[in-house]
C-alpha cells in the first residue's frame, strides 16, 4: 500500500518536511460578538468596525483598510487585536459562509455574526488556508435550516494540515504579494472608470470640444430621436429550426453579459443593444460578434451616425433609459419609448473624433481587465496547489 505523504503539489524548494494533522481547537482560541445596529454606523465617527456580510462583499483575506465605522462606546463592544482571523456565523448558503479574513488592525469593532479566532499560527497563512483547501470542509460544518449557521464550537473540530511557522511565514508573504498586486490592477482599473466617467461628462455636456484638422470648432450639435437615426428591432425567440451543431455565435437576450449557445445569427457584428426586460432592462451593450439576438432585447441598425459614438453616448445615458421602464413587477422598455428618447448629435467627424477618443480609453480599460483576469486565476491556481 502506498502512504500518502501530507505535502502539498506546490512548494518552496528549501521545504521538505510533511506537514502535520491537527485539530483547529489545539491552536486557536475562538470567541464571540456583540451587536451593533444599523443605525450605529456612522460613516464620519472615529471607531472602525467591520460587518459580517463586509467579508463577502468589500474584503479579501486580509482586512487593513476599514471601511465602516460607528459612534458607540468601544468599552461595550469587542475590538480585534492584530491578525486576529473572523468568519462569518451566518450566511444564506454553506459554501460562502466559509470565508475567513486576517484583521490587520487592533482596536477594530468586531460587529454581530462573525466567529472571532486567536492563534499563534501564522495568522494569514491560516486565513488563505481556509478560503482555500479548507472552505468545503468548513461549509459541511455548517447547520442549514433557513439561515445557514457556522458555530465557533462546529469550527474547532475542523482538522488541519499545518507546515512549520516558518513555511506558514513564507507562504502567507508569497501570496499577500499577489494580493497587492492585484489591488493595484483594481485600483488601476477603477481609475480608469472614474476617469472615463469624468470625461464622459465633460464631451456629452459640451464642456469639452473638439476641433477638426485645422484646429476649426465643428458645428453646433443636433437634437435628435434615437428613431431618427437608427432603426430599432425586437429580437426574436428561438425555434427548433433555428438550432444549428456549432457552437460559433453568443445569444443576447436581456442579460447584461451574452451567453454562448449553439444557434446560429441574426444580428451582425459591432451591434448596440439595450435590454427590454426584467431587471436589466436599460443596459446598453456593444457586440462586436455576430450574434442571436432574443425576444427580450432590442437592436439597433441602419445607423446614420458614427456607431461606436452612439454607443458610447447611451452608455453614459443608461440611467436615463432606466427611467423608461414601465411595470413593476417584471419592467419593461416599449419599443416607442426607446424611438423617442432624445440625444443630442454632433456632427459625424466630431462624432468619429469623440468615438475613437472613449474607445481608446475602453481598450485601456479592457487591458487591465485581461491582466486582473489572468492575475487572479494564478492565485486560484496557488491556492489549489499550496496548501494540504
Amino acid at each position: 500500500m502506498t502512504i500518502k505523504l501530507k505535502v502539498p503539489k506546490l512548494r518552496f524548494k528549501e521545504f521538505s518536511w510533511e506537514w502535520e494533522g491537527n485539530i483547529f481547537w489545539n491552536i486557536a482560541k475562538f470567541s464571540k460578538w456583540k451587536w451593533i445596529s444599523k443605525e450605529d454606523i456612522i460613516e464620519n465617527w472615529c471607531l472602525e468596525c467591520i460587518r459580517y456580510w463586509e467579508l463577502y462583499t468589500t474584503y479579501w483575506e486580509t482586512i487593513k483598510n476599514i471601511k465602516s465605522k460607528t459612534n458607540l462606546d468601544k468599552n461595550d463592544l469587542v475590538l480585534s487585536e492584530y491578525n486576529d482571523i473572523i468568519i462569518p456565523a451566518s450566511w444564506e448558503t454553506q459554501i460562502d459562509i466559509a470565508t475567513a479574513s486576517c484583521v490587520l488592525k487592533d482596536w477594530v469593532a468586531l460587529w454581530w455574526d462573525l466567529n472571532i479566532i486567536k492563534t499563534k499560527n501564522d495568522w494569514i497563512f491560516l486565513s488563505y488556508y481556509l478560503n482555500s483547501k479548507k472552505k468545503l470542509d468548513i461549509a459541511k460544518l455548517s447547520q442549514w435550516i433557513s439561515v445557514v449557521h457556522l458555530y465557533s464550537s462546529q469550527l474547532q473540530t475542523l482538522e488541519l494540515n499545518l507546515p512549520p511557522l516558518s513555511e506558514q511565514q513564507k507562504i502567507a508573504s508569497f501570496l499577500s504579494s499577489i494580493d497587492e498586486k492585484i489591488e493595484k490592477m483594481k485600483e488601476k482599473k477603477k481609475s480608469l472608470e472614474e476617469y472615463k466617467k469624468w470625461v464622459m461628462q465633460k464631451i456629452f455636456s459640451q464642456e469639452i470640444r473638439f476641433k477638426d484638422e485645422n484646429w476649426e470648432e465643428f458645428g453646433e450639435w443636433e437634437d435628435k430621436s434615437l428613431g431618427e437615426i437608427c432603426k430599432i428591432n425586437k429580437g426574436t425567440q428561438l425555434n427548433a429550426e433555428n438550432l444549428t451543431e456549432s457552437w460559433l455565435y453568443p445569444a443576447m437576450n436581456w442579460w447584461i453579459n451574452p451567453s454562448w449557445y449553439n444557434f446560429e445569427f441574426n444580428k451582425l457584428e459591432n451591434t448596440i443593444t439595450i435590454s427590454e426586460w426584467w431587471n436589466s432592462c436599460w443596459y446598453v451593450n456593444f457586440i462586436k460578434t455576430k450574434f442571436w439576438c432574443w425576444g427580450h432585447c432590442y437592436a439597433l441598425e441602419n445607423l446614420k451616425c458614427n456607431n461606436l459614438f452612439l454607443y458610447q453616448i447611451l452608455k453614459f445615458n443608461e440611467n436615463n433609459i432606466m427611467r423608461l421602464r414601465v411595470g413593476s413587477w417584471l419592467p419593461n422598455i416599449q419599443k416607442k419609448d426607446i424611438e423617442n428618447f432624445n440625444i443630442v448629435l454632433p456632427t459625424l467627424k466630431e462624432q468619429e473624433k469623440i468615438a475613437d477618443f472613449l474607445s481608446g480609453i475602453d481598450e485601456k480599460i479592457e487591458k487591465v481587465s485581461d491582466e486582473l483576469e489572468k492575475m487572479e486565476e494564478f492565485k486560484k491556481g496557488l491556492l489549489q496547489g499550496m496548501f494540504v
